[in-house]
């Protein structure tokens, strides 16, 4: 079973994936630290030296390498489902899932989280939840391709997501 938890960033995909991972026995991979491990350098030491291009690039071509593993939970990046044929490849590898707190729950996060995110460095609450909106506009039609949606909650829980996943039906 492959399980692919997307959403903005700060939106829970890391924390819940190694829960749901840890409950179901299986490996949880975070994206972007996989793709750190394979380049050598931080996803913002990639985003400086080398730009945005050739970081998608190297994030297109990690998602294939994980999508061929077996039973895995995988927190993709922010930005992964959007860029490509991610979402598609994604979907068609296991089962995709939207994690969609409110834009305040996820400034909330993302202010107070400890991770280096050069996309939103040195802004506000305000300006981060204007920020948070207006990246959701053009995020959300690829992020809700995803087979299982989870609006709103500012905690979910494992067992939660592990109930959606056996319930699913394509």
């Amino acid at each position: 079973m492959r399980i692919f938890l997307t959403g903005y960033m700060g939106c829970g995909k890391s924390t819940i994936g190694r829960k749901v991972a840890a409950l179901m026995g299986i490996n949880f991979i975070d994206l972007d630290k996989y793709i750190e491990e394979r380049n050598f350098k931080s996803v913002p030491d990639i985003f400086a030296q080398e730009g945005e291009n050739a970081f998608r690039l190297k994030e297109r071509q990690a998602l294939q390498e994980v999508a061929q593993f077996e039973d895995i939970v995988v927190g993709t990046g922010g930005g992964a489902p959007c860029f490509f044929d991610n979402m598609t490849q994604m979907n068609r590898a296991g089962i995709t899932i939207y994690l969609a707190p409110d834009n305040e729950i996820l400034a909330f996060r993302l202010l107070k989280s400890k991770t280096e995110r050069p996309l939103i460095a040195g802004k506000n609450k305000e300006e981060l939840i204007r920020f948070i909106e207006s990246a959701l506009e053009k995020r959300s039609p690829f992020y809700e391709q995803s087979k299982i949606i989870i609006r709103g909650k500012n905690d979910v829980q494992p067992d939660e997501v592990l109930r959606l996943i056996k319930d699913y039906n394509p």
